[in-house]
């Protein structure tokens, strides 16, 4: 048993002075166009985004931003990750999204435009993974639940 335990401590000391040593290099992910894909989720919203050097064109559904997000807060959101990289107006981002409402649809664009980014040009990783970008939100709606009014209210309790 002691041999098994000195040979685990073995495999994980040569496994992270390997982790240590070896830095890690990354290569950009581009197609024939010179375009990078990504997938955004957000809620119940699933988004496709190609993003390629640009005018800073955002198409979302063959709308314009203006045309498809009517609330300033959306496109904020959606061009945190260029504000972040310091890269507004580079980039053309051409995009589709179902499902969700407008607000999971901005969050599922925006997380596709950073993993994009970060295809496009991976030293952007740091900056867009210390601004929370490259991570899923997974926050979902709870079912509802037999019994009971929603997922959580129960109905109004009568003593007689």
């Amino acid at each position: 048993m002691a041999e098994k335990i000195e040979s685990l401590k073995d495999i994980k000391a040569a496994a992270s002075s390997a982790n240590s040593s070896e830095t890690v290099v990354r290569k950009a992910k581009r197609d024939k166009f010179g375009r990078s894909y990504a997938t955004g989720k957000r809620k119940d919203a699933v988004a496709r985004v190609w993003i390629k050097p640009g005018k800073g064109n955002i198409t979302i559904n063959d709308k314009t931003i203006d045309q498809y997000f009517a609330r300033p807060v959306l496109k904020m959101i959606i061009n945190q990750p260029f504000e972040v990289t310091n890269r507004e107006n580079e980039f053309d981002v051409i995009c589709t999204v179902k499902g969700g409402g407008l607000s999971g649809q901005a969050g599922a664009i925006k997380h596709g435009i950073s993993k994009a980014l970060n295809e496009y040009e991976p030293e952007l990783r740091a900056a867009l993974k210390k601004a929370g970008f490259l991570t899923r939100d997974d926050r979902t709606v709870e079912r509802k639940k037999y019994g009971k009014a929603k997922a959580r209210r129960s109905y109004q309790f009568s003593k007689r």
